[in-house]
């Protein structure tokens, strides 16, 4: 009859062992993805004939002083103001209705095509004149939407006191 176990010898492997099993894996892993390294390798050296790459080193050594220029820089007042009313303006305008904020934006250039025309005959308007386009339906038009615009941008000043 055999001998019973009394010991379990577990095999520990040297340093030089555990470098070489590295080594072997990290061939194997080179040999499996081969296109993606050589592709890899060619964008590296682009960027370093480029200069790009050395530029990206210089970043990555004195992020510590660019960090604290660029927040010094964020932290300025006009910076602030400007990402103020850039929030601002995008709360409006997450409130107009699309279709009419087109409709508007058509208006504005057909106006300044007709207002461009108007300006390079330089013809003086005169009272006669003013009073008969007030009948135009497009100037009526145009004008109740003025008036009408000024009357809730009025309101909306005095409601913001």
């Amino acid at each position: 009859m055999a001998k019973p176990t009394s010991t379990i010898h577990k095999h520990v492997p040297t340093e030089e062992e555990r470098q070489k099993q590295s080594l072997d894996q990290l061939s194997a892993e080179l040999a499996d993805n081969r296109e993606a390294i050589t592709k890899t390798l060619d964008i590296i050296k682009e960027l370093h004939e480029s200069g790009l790459l050395e530029a990206a080193e210089s970043l990555l050594k004195a992020k510590g002083p660019i960090s604290k220029i660029l927040i010094g820089q964020a932290a300025r007042k006009p910076v602030t103001n400007t990402i103020n009313n850039l929030m601002g303006a995008a709360g409006v305008l997450s409130e107009l209705d699309p279709a009419l904020t087109k409709k508007l934006l058509n208006g504005v250039t057909s106006g300044l095509a007709a207002a461009e025309e108007r300006l390079e005959s330089d013809k003086k308007v005169s009272l006669l004149e003013l009073v008969k386009v007030m009948n135009d339906p497009d100037v009526n038009r145009a004008l109740g939407f003025g008036i009408s615009f000024l009357k809730g941008l009025g309101q909306g000043l005095k409601a913001e006191k």
